[in-house]
């Protein structure tokens, strides 16, 4: 039950738990942004430990290895189930923040987002400069990802199957339930579509929280992902 993950984008701890009090006694595993944690602090991330759930701090690190590393020694004292940094850092960058996962024993896992959702081949090629394919330019990420000793990446679920066969972990945002407007995501899914291309995990914001009645949306979000044929 703990592969469906919902992000929480809120401006406030207020916020954030009085969405929470409306999950009747579930324990979501919850996506702390930059927005909430830059708002919060560690503090945020303590308590929501402490009342037993778990946390992928989702903050994109991205900066020279040396700070990389010191950073990552920082989130490591807070026991998150999972954080990431950015692959375009390149792969010494990745390898940084592992190596201080790995001094202190953490087991947190440790992800790579390759492009945004919100990227399209065409903001890949006019705007970043990139020349490849967003497949191509998805694997190559993945693969420094791999060859730095990260656990998997951040990707859209339809690379998921890529992500597989390279043998890493996929955590697939721009889930959509019945793809309802996409908002600012261009490549989305359904929870079950990304079932069906092999996400390991899937992240799903708007759909659940901005619903009429999100413990429903949350329940069907793991019918369609867990446990439906």
């Amino acid at each position: 039950m703990k592969n469906v993950i919902i992000a929480c984008d809120y401006s406030s701890k207020k916020e954030l738990l009085d969405f929470l009090n409306l999950m009747s006694g579930e324990k979501p595993y919850l996506k702390i942004g930059m927005e909430l944690f830059y708002k919060e602090g560690s503090e945020l991330i303590k308590d929501l430990k402490a009342k037993g759930y778990k946390i992928f701090l989702d903050l994109k690190l991205h900066d020279i290895p040396n700070t990389i590393y010191k950073t990552m020694k920082n989130i490591a004292a807070l026991d998150v189930e999972m954080t990431n940094v950015h692959a375009a850092g390149g792969i010494k960058m990745m390898e940084a923040a592992k190596k201080a996962l790995d001094e202190v024993g953490s087991k947190t896992l440790l992800i790579a987002v390759t492009q945004l959702t919100s990227i399209s081949e065409e903001i890949l090629k006019n705007e970043l400069l990139i020349t490849t394919s967003m497949n191509e330019t998805i694997k190559r990420y993945a693969i420094n990802a791999k060859k730095a000793g990260l656990d998997g990446v951040v990707c859209s679920a339809l690379e998921a199957p890529m992500i597989n066969d390279l043998g890493l972990i996929s955590v697939t945002p721009g889930i959509r339930n019945f793809l309802e407007n996409n908002d600012d995501q261009l490549r989305v899914t359904t929870p079950k579509m990304a079932k069906e291309l092999g996400s390991t995990f899937i992240v799903v914001g708007r759909s659940i929280t901005q619903s009429n009645n999100p413990i429903n949306a949350y329940q069907n979000c793991l019918k369609e992902f867990l446990y439906e044929n």
